[in-house]
Formats: C-alpha cells, structure tokens, sequence
C-alpha cells in the first residue's frame, strides 16, 4: 500500500515488466507508478489533469501487450476516486474518470494506465472547451526536426499575431502539441472551426511543410496540423503523460526556447522527473490566462466566402452540418467524373 497524500493506494504486481526495451532496470510497474507518483504529489500532472473527464489508454501487461482504450471509469473503484458525464457524438452518455488528487493519478497507473488523455474540457461544463489544441502530427518521411520548423517559423507568429500564448510539448513520439487556453464560451464546433482556421493559416505560411488535408493520399511529405483534435470526444495524451515506445518516452512541455534544440528521445519517466525539479513546469501558467476565439471564427467565416469551408470529421461521427462529403478523393466518383 502506498500513502499518496494521506490517501492509501495498492500496487500489485510491482515487478512485472512493463517496458521490455528497458527491463527490470527502468521498465517495470514499479518505475511507471513511481514517475506518476512523483510528478503527480509535485502538482505538474494534476495541473492539466485535475476536474477533467480522462480517457485511459491502458497496457496491464505491458506495452507490447493488449492495450485498452477506456473512456469509462470502472464501475468497482475506491471511495477517492469520482466521475462525470460526459456526451459522445453519437449522443449517449458515459461516467468518465473525474481526476482530483495525486491518488487518482497513481491508482490508475496502477491499473496499467501508460498515457492520460484528458478532454479539453473541465467537468462542470462538458459541452465548452477550454483549451484548443494544435496537434503537428509527422507524415511518412518529415520527423520531429520538420514539426519544429513548422511549430516555431509558421505557427508561433500567427499566435504572436492573435495575441495568444500557445504552450508547446513534445507529443512523446515525432510531433509537437501546442495548447491554447480559451474562455469556455463555444461548444465544439465552434472550436473545432477555429482549429480549422488556424491550421489553414498555419499551412499558407509553412512554404508546403504543413497540411490541413485530411486524407492521407493528399497529405504528402509534410506536418499533418490535426485539426479534428479539437472534435467533441477526441483527445491527445496529457502533458507528462508516459508513452508506449520502448523506451518510456514522456509528453514533456518545453519552452518555445527550449524546442531549438530538443531531442524528444530525451524526455523519459527517468529523466523528466530530474527537469521538472531543475527548470520547473513550463505549463505551470496554462490556465492563468484564457483567450477569446473571435478572431479565428471570423477567419473560418473569412475562408468559407472563398469557397473553403467545413472539412472531413473521423469516420465515426454523425454526419455534422455544413461538412462536406466523407469519401477519399481517389474513390470520390463525382470528383473523378469531373
């Protein structure tokens, strides 16, 4: 049993492998829990997970082993541990995990959470965003080195230009994600067409290293800006959320500075903890500040005049107003007749 803040919390199996690459040495339960631990009691984690409904991307035996996406929180769970509801596109109903306390954190790393993903969303009001998300999403042949260039010389002076002020990490694979903190006053279309607005911006300054498109036949060799990130049930891993590489790497938020010259293979459950008591939590101020999407809603409305509108959602959404057809363009037989 662990004390987690005065809250008793049960690890079982703490020797049990869970990152093969790295053995008994660095990649066991044990190694998971304790990061977790740490960067949860030390409030980094909490900060963009606390009173937020939390989807789990689970691997109880390890990540080369079944993985279980889980968007409702177990029906059997101790008394610490609340939930709220939350609505999918297809209009039904979950109780989602209501993280509010270190405790949550680590009983469900014990649960063999490796990755957090949080709505952008805070559980007294499920249906407005409070965070719109920038997901730089690597095609085949572009990497981390082709996400920063586009983070750092495409989308960061259209943020300067808003006024806003986008905090940026690692995704713990190839990308970069960037949040901006919102006022909560659109509901998700309205946000998810900010995002669109945003990425075809982003993508007219990016001299071709970016797209919007979301078909992967027209994507090419260039950073995919995720645009549907910001669709009502779509999440991206929480910063200092632990990912399934072999090597335990860990969404770690940077400075814009400290992009220039970051390694993603650096940020790790065994180095970041070290950087976080260095340099402190550069997302510590996220939610200080909170900025009026106006602007980019009167782009999209902009871009809509010019004959670029709504774009594609995820193939299982109900078919959303104003969105155009759902067929790639290569089976797209009106397109070819054309």
């Amino acid at each position: 049993m662990l004390d987690i803040d005065g809250i008793e919390v049960r690890l079982s199996n703490p020797d049990k492998i869970y990152y093969p690459a790295l053995g008994s040495k660095g990649g066991t339960k044990r190694h998971l829990v304790d990061y977790y631990r740490t960067v949860a009691e030390r409030g980094a984690i909490l900060a963009v997970l606390r009173d937020r409904p939390t989807n789990l991307q689970r691997f109880p035996d390890g990540v080369e082993g079944e993985e279980i996406y889980q968007k409702r929180v177990p029906a059997r769970r101790p008394h610490h541990v609340e939930s709220c509801t939350v609505t999918f596109p297809s209009g039904r109903t979950a109780e989602a995990l209501r993280v509010r306390s270190a405790a949550d954190v680590v009983w469900a790393a014990n649960l063999g959470t490796v990755t957090f993903h949080p709505w952008p969303v805070v559980c007294r009001d499920t249906d407005r965003p409070d965070e719109l998300r920038v997901d730089l999403d690597p095609q085949p042949g572009t990497g981390f080195a082709e996400a920063r260039i586009v983070a750092r010389d495409a989308l960061l002076p259209v943020l300067n230009e808003l006024g806003y002020e986008g905090f940026v990490k690692t995704s713990g694979g190839r990308g970069l994600h960037v949040t901006i903190p919102i006022e909560p006053k659109w509901d998700f279309i309205e946000v998810r067409r900010a995002g669109i607005a945003l990425a075809r911006e982003v993508v007219r300054r990016s001299e071709d290293l970016a797209t919007a498109a979301w078909w992967k036949e027209e994507r090419g060799n260039r950073i995919f800006l995720d645009y549907n990130q910001n669709a009502r049930d779509r999440t991206v891993a929480s910063a200092y959320s632990a990912r399934k590489t072999p090597i335990a790497t860990v969404s770690a938020p940077l400075t814009w500075d400290e992009i220039n010259d970051a390694d993603a293979d650096d940020f790790t459950i065994a180095t970041v903890p070290a950087l976080l008591s260095e340099r402190g939590d550069p997302h510590a101020d996220l939610h200080k500040t909170s900025y009026s999407i106006q602007t980019l809603l009167d782009w999209f409305a902009r871009d809509e005049e010019q004959g670029e509108g709504e774009l594609p959602y995820p193939p299982n959404y109900p078919k959303m107003p104003g969105e155009p057809k759902r067929v790639q363009p290569s089976r797209d037989r009106d397109r070819l007749r054309d």
